[in-house]
């Protein structure tokens, strides 16, 4: 640590800094309250997740009312939708440092809640949708707040889910997406529904659930089990944490300090996120286009098309899970092996899907697309994971939001223009072509990370094995 780091005074704290410990509950009180605290927070960040999707980025669910009106057009739509998702690839790394250091018992609520007032002044602030410069604009901002819900999700499954236990705990945690993102379209359709399909419902209906999912949060979410008196996760399960960091150096390094040290100059963190790009790139240009592909292709009909499109995402829940289990209960915590198989499960699937000839029946078709969406959630879900696992736990939500920076700025930009671009220039099998590509190079980056894994598995299990020798 350099000098300049060394004489850094301490911060000082505010309402929303990570609290202190409070005083440790007697051994008897604390096997009774471990497993229920674990309960209730992780619903918690469940809930509050599930609740971000609920506002994310509604305008898609709009967008043929709004074409119909005239009050837009298809490049405005495009342009307002990628305002969102960029903003959310930056924010998720930029909240990211601060989350690792506040209170997730705020933080997310108060994501939340922001998010939640952009998405009601949208709807009900004439001025700010008058324009798609004024509109997009304001779904930047929204997409910056929604920035702030996976980094303290990641910061409590870390803190209160220890090593062994993570992949599956963070499966089930990473279904809260899915399910937000079927309730928004009950939301939306119910808002519609009661207005006589004014647009502005499927902003202000879904803000409105969302406050109350943010009131929730506030009151389950806890930030550390040293912020109830409890031992850490470590401890209470004896099962160590892969990477160790001393707390008080970290603590006295300025934030972009941080990121240098131990995301930047971290070859297993670059190596992850330059993964998620082309992980994000599969996931989306295989989805975002799966209309247009089986429409333009198959010469099926649009709500079939559309049907495929919700399978996708149905899928990617059924593989989520089964890849949390794999990863904990089959390669025993090992989430490179576990995103190497599922990515040749992509590649098979992708290839199967694209070669299959024209008068293919449609429910093969669907088994294809069932696959690829269930096979690319896995490593969606595990370089997240990995990210958590392979830093300190100070760092988590940073490295997390490093990888998740990647896959949005630059893999899902690469999928929504990319995919359309390559598609009208050089037609389905040049792009199908070079999707496989992806598949080729995400297994090259994973197997790379491979080694350094397999060092922190070792280094892990010898201190679990030293740690009942001396129980014993």
């Amino acid at each position: 640590m350099s000098t300049t780091d060394t004489a850094r005074p301490a911060r000082k704290r505010s309402w929303l800094s990570s609290p202190l410990p409070a005083p440790r509950l007697p051994d008897a009180e604390v096997k009774q309250r471990y497993p229920r605290m674990r309960f209730q927070v992780f619903m918690g960040i469940f809930v509050g997740y599930a609740g971000f999707y609920l506002i994310r980025n509604n305008i898609s669910l709009v967008a043929p009312i709004l074409l119909k009106d005239g009050h837009i057009d298809k490049v405005g739509i495009g342009l307002i939708a990628n305002a969102v998702l960029i903003a959310y690839g930056l924010s998720k790394f930029f909240m990211a440092t601060v989350s690792d250091r506040s209170n997730a018992r705020y933080f997310m609520p108060i994501g939340l809640a922001l998010s939640a007032v952009a998405n009601l002044l949208v709807a009900f602030v004439p001025a700010l949708t008058g324009s798609i410069a004024i509109f997009a604009i304001m779904m930047f901002i929204n997409g910056w707040f929604q920035g702030m819900g996976w980094p303290p999700s990641g910061r409590v499954l870390v803190h209160w889910f220890s090593t062994n236990e993570r992949g599956w705990k963070t499966a089930i945690w990473n279904c809260a997406h899915n399910v937000g993102g079927m309730a928004v379209g009950a939301a939306a359709s119910w808002g519609l529904a009661i207005t006589g399909d004014s647009w502005q419902s499927a902003f202000w209906l879904p803000a409105l659930i969302a406050l109350v999912v943010a009131l929730f949060a506030f009151l389950t979410i806890r930030d550390t089990p040293a912020s109830v008196g409890l031992p850490p996760i470590e401890d209470f399960r004896n099962d160590p944490a892969k990477v160790e960091v001393d707390n008080s150096e970290i603590a006295q390094q300025s934030y972009w300090r941080v990121i240098w040290e131990h995301v930047l100059k971290n070859r297993t963190m670059v190596l992850l996120a330059l993964a998620n790009v082309f992980v994000y790139a599969l996931r989306y240009g295989v989805l975002s286009w799966t209309p247009t592909y089986l429409s333009q292709v198959h010469h099926v009909s649009v709500t079939k098309g559309i049907a495929g499109f919700s399978l996708f995402e149905l899928a990617g829940l059924v593989g989520t899970l089964a890849c949390g289990w794999v990863s904990d209960k089959v390669f025993h915590g090992n989430r490179t092996k576990t995103g190497i198989t599922f990515m040749v499960g992509v590649g098979i699937s992708l290839v199967a899907y694209w070669l299959a000839p024209v008068g293919t029946p449609y429910w093969l078709l669907m088994v294809f697309l069932f696959f690829i969406g269930a096979f690319i959630y896995g490593p969606v879900m595990l370089i997240g994971l990995q990210a958590l696992d392979m830093s300190a736990r100070q760092v988590a939500g940073t490295s997390a939001g490093f990888t998740g920076l990647f896959g949005y700025v630059i893999g899902a930009t690469l999928a929504s223009t990319g995919v359309g671009w390559m598609v009208q220039h050089f037609g389905w099998g040049v792009t199908f072509g070079a999707l496989t590509v992806c598949v080729v190079i995400a297994i090259i980056l994973l197997a790379c990370i491979g080694p350094e894994e397999k060092r922190l598995i070792a280094s892990h299990d010898a201190a679990v094995e030293e740690s009942f020798q001396e129980e014993d």
